[in-house]
């Protein structure tokens, strides 16, 4: 066997054994900062303090999350939220980038 290929064995065993809940929260953080989500919220103290997230994955389910992505116009109108600005939707985020985001938010439950 090639060190090469060792080499990519043992990779491959790293990438099998990380959790894959973890690499979706690794895959959601990056999505957070690529969609530039902390201009507008913040997380762990980070970004815009009026829109903090901390305990976004307490108060609302995935289902929720994912729909104040993608249509957060009804999402306004059933919380009757006053925030403006009003969030902008993200209707063609890629299905993985808003799985991965989903995830990664409903996963913020500091106490």
């Amino acid at each position: 066997m090639t060190a090469a290929m060792q080499l990519s064995g043992i990779l491959m065993l790293i990438l099998l054994s990380t959790p894959v809940a973890a690499r979706a929260q690794e895959a959601g953080a990056t999505v957070y900062a690529t969609q530039k989500c902390s201009l507008c919220h913040s997380l762990g103290g980070r970004g815009n303090a009026k829109g903090p997230l901390d305990h976004v994955g307490a108060k609302l389910t995935a289902d929720d999350i994912r729909k104040w992505i993608v249509t957060p116009a009804e999402m306004t109108a059933k919380s009757t939220s006053i925030r403006k600005p009003a969030m902008r939707a993200y209707p063609n985020l890629p299905k993985g980038d808003l799985d991965a985001l989903v995830t990664y938010l409903a996963a913020q439950k500091m106490k």
